[in-house]
């Protein structure tokens, strides 16, 4: 429902990360899947989540008698190390452990280093041929009158890679900071303020102010907070309180559009 209230196109969808196995992080996915199905679509999705998700899915969907159209692959998570799930020519996909009252698992996108880019002045004053940019955009040297030139005097930098991390529900874990280090978003569950920090401990679960020492800590450009206890009825305290340690802190709502500059 709030994908299509905010235009986000599910049949485009191709991967589902479901981190753990409490209700509110996947009892709608078999309704997800289903809605694809009913509405015709025939390419497949890879669906990673914990081991026992798969056997879940598949006694839902055999007891009623639906047989999808389209092939659902799985893949169990680990919950011991940080994995490569996924990779293209683009990106690469990672899990890593967090520590939660069951297995669960934190992610990160992470864009792969673009190429490099052209320096078209330079290039024609020297007059690099145009069979010889897929090298320099490569970081290759070229040869240039008989002598090998540096690809860097005809390239300018690459322009940023982007990295995403999302911890869902998680306690304070600094061990999660080598696998979030430098990402440009950190999504953290903030359940609790500190005023509830006893509770927080008790359910394996983050402060905002813990969520922001480890944005702090991992050094990350911009910290989003999230998971929010239905006991706040507004989340303005919560987000005062991060700031205070993180100030590139924000909190999470529905259809909040979040716009990347790596020049910040």
């Amino acid at each position: 429902m709030q994908m299509r209230k905010f235009g986000v196109h599910m049949q485009r969808i191709s991967h589902i990360l479901i981190s753990h196995l409490h209700g509110d992080h996947f009892f709608g996915l078999a309704g997800l899947l289903s809605t694809m199905n009913l509405l015709g679509r025939d390419k497949g999705v890879t669906l990673y989540g914990p081991p026992e998700l798969e056997d879940i899915l598949h006694k839902i969907f055999s007891v009623g008698g639906n047989k999808m159209s389209f092939n659902v692959e799985f893949k169990a998570l680990s919950f011991e190390e940080k994995t490569l799930l996924f990779e293209d020519e683009k990106i690469e996909l990672w899990s890593f452990p967090l520590k939660h009252r069951i297995p669960t698992c934190g992610f990160q996108v992470k864009e792969k280093p673009k190429p490099y880019r052209i320096d078209s002045k330079k290039c024609k004053e020297a007059g690099v041929e145009l069979h010889q940019m897929a090298s320099l955009v490569s970081g290759r040297n070229i040869e240039l009158n008989g002598e090998e030139v540096d690809f860097r005097r005809f390239t300018l930098t690459p322009k940023h890679s982007y990295s995403y991390s999302y911890c869902s529900d998680t306690a304070f874990d600094e061990r999660i900071i080598p696998f979030i280090e430098n990402s440009d978003v950190l999504y953290h569950e903030a359940t609790f303020s500190s005023k509830h920090a006893d509770r927080a401990k008790k359910t394996y679960h983050s402060t905002a102010g813990q969520a922001a020492l480890i944005a702090e800590k991992a050094k990350v450009k911009k910290l989003i907070l999230g998971h929010f206890s239905s006991r706040y009825s507004e989340v303005e305290d919560l987000q005062k309180e991060a700031q205070e340690i993180f100030p590139l802190t924000l909190c999470a709502e529905d259809g909040l559009l979040i716009t990347l500059d790596s020049s910040q």
